[in-house]
């Protein structure tokens, strides 16, 4: 049963940025590559959440951007669909591995960047 709540952090908090995942095939094919090993990796372990270009809310604010990693790994989190992941809502645990590939459109701040 959907809940008022969960409507108003629906609107408040989106599940796309509206940017491409990937800027070419090669980065494309990076990020699919590292995701879909890593799936393969952790296939036994159902408490290791890992996504693809799935955007990241570290606090229930919209003061703070989210992000969305080219790939990011949640340990401690069951698998399982998401339109987004809003930390709060996963016992406040962030991902503890993130991997961005460089494209021509990030720029070195964009990638020395840490995120929260």
């Amino acid at each position: 049963m959907t809940t008022f709540r969960q409507i108003d952090e629906d609107v408040l908090f989106k599940s796309s940025d509206g940017k491409p995942m990937a800027d070419n095939t090669e980065q494309y094919r990076w990020i699919v590559l590292i995701k879909e090993n890593l799936e393969i990796l952790f296939t036994k372990n159902d408490n290791i959440f890992i996504a693809g270009d799935l955007l990241w809310y570290p606090v229930r604010s919209q003061l703070i951007s989210p992000t969305a990693p080219d790939v990011m790994v949640v340990f401690g989190r069951p698998k399982g669909k998401r339109r987004s992941y809003r930390q709060w809502n996963e016992g406040n645990i962030p991902p503890r591995v993130v991997f961005e590939i460089l494209s021509a459109s990030n720029d070195a701040d964009e990638m020395n960047r840490l995120p929260l």
